[in-house]
């Protein structure tokens, strides 16, 4: 057996390649992964403990198919690897009546039909004791919101992808790779591959391997905080427990984010969505400053005050952001056996079980029954660019 052949190869091995080996190997592929490192790591944009999941999709309406079968994708995901991977919290999206989260949340809700409720500021008060919204705010509540584990459901991915066959070496970078007549060649730190098809879910590095495309791609430095909430006159666990405290965004200022988790067991989770420092992967600032936990607790204090105690750890991650916000999920430009899925500009990891399904079906030339219109790459090139050969 040509052990440097394969069917399809897959770069990057976080949140979406993990995801697509797993389906690519589910539907019987000779299917190898490439990682610079072992994931699941902490030197990309996959880790953090926990993600939000959330359906009244404020970004768009066109992300809400997406996100009802990434569920069904999630729950048949934590049946395979007997693990839990989703904890239902439900979700508050907050701020004010005409922001673009709340107004974005509701459109979202209304056109799908999905289970939601608009609360005035005083029945979040009231329904959750520790948050504290302005007077002008609102929220959408939405039932089935809650929080996916990051790092449990990459290993999950791998490993249930190397029990059906999956190739799957680690810490080694991709060097370059090419299209052939016959489908591509990828060179490695230690090895030369080839396949028929290639997807490319490199995350941060996605430029890197695609310089040719120019793509308007910028990479964002995050920072991540854990709390330790305040003593109250109300039980800890009625306050913070994932059982009563929803996951929730709040728009504090036009368009300025932050969103928060109940205490899984390390604190109170909360960080800055966007606003962060331009960076590069290779050079990113993992150290974090004394004035950025305080604008981070001043925030805490302002709207969720017993939730701003002592800081108990903090972690550094990346966005890479499109200049709409919005994924790429397609083929190459140029070369139709190359798949693109990956830059998500913050929030795409709710999605990676969806993602990469789609992605898999892409390469294996099976109809896909989602709309991808929105993330078609031909948006950010010029017309010579996107020409197949």
């Amino acid at each position: 057996m040509d052990r440097t052949s394969y069917d399809v190869i897959v770069i990057g091995l976080g949140a979406m390649g993990s995801a697509g080996v797993f389906h690519l190997a589910a539907a019987g592929r000779r299917v190898l992964g490439l990682d610079r490192f072992q994931p699941p790591h902490a030197f990309g944009s996959s880790h953090g403990r926990s993600r939000i999941i959330r359906e009244a999709y404020f970004e768009h309406p066109a992300y809400v198919p997406l996100v009802c079968r990434a569920y069904e994708l999630w729950a048949e995901l934590e049946k395979n690897s007997q693990r839990q991977l989703f904890v239902q919290t439900g979700g508050l999206m907050i701020g004010p009546p005409d922001g673009v989260l709340v107004t974005g949340a509701r459109a979202s809700a209304e056109e799908h039909n999905l289970p939601h409720e608009l609360l005035s500021s005083e029945k979040i008060r009231a329904r959750f004791p520790a948050f504290q919204p302005g007077p002008e705010m609102v929220a959408v509540w939405e039932p089935r919101a809650g929080i996916l584990l990051p790092e449990l459901i990459i290993q999950s991915h791998l490993e249930l992808a190397a029990k059906q066959g999956a190739t799957l070496r680690l810490n080694e970078p991709v060097l370059a790779w090419e299209a052939t007549r016959t489908g591509v060649s990828v060179s490695t730190s230690t090895g030369f591959y080839k396949a028929a098809r290639l997807l490319i879910a490199a995350g941060a590095w996605t430029s890197s391997l695609l310089p040719d495309l120019r793509l308007p791609l910028t990479i964002e430095r995050q920072v991540l905080f854990w709390f330790e909430p305040q003593h109250s006159s109300q039980p800890y666990s009625n306050l913070f427990h994932p059982k009563t405290c929803p996951i929730q965004i709040w728009e504090y200022s036009q368009r300025r984010f932050f969103y928060a988790f109940p205490d899984l067991g390390d604190g109170i989770k909360a960080a800055i969505h966007h606003q962060g420092e331009p960076s590069s992967p290779d050079t990113l600032r993992r150290d974090v400053a004394p004035d950025e936990i305080e604008t981070m607790r001043s925030l805490l204090n302002r709207f969720l005050p017993t939730a701003a105690g002592s800081l108990n750890s903090t972690a550094v991650c990346m966005y890479t952001n499109t200049p709409d916000e919005h994924f790429l999920i397609d083929f190459h430009p140029r070369y139709h056996q190359v798949v693109i899925a990956s830059p998500c500009s913050g929030h795409g990891f709710k999605f990676s079980s969806v993602v990469g399904e789609l992605a898999a079906q892409m390469l294996t030339e099976q109809q896909q029954k989602l709309d991808l219109t929105l993330f078609r790459i031909s948006r950010f090139l010029e017309n010579d660019h996107a020409r197949p050969v």
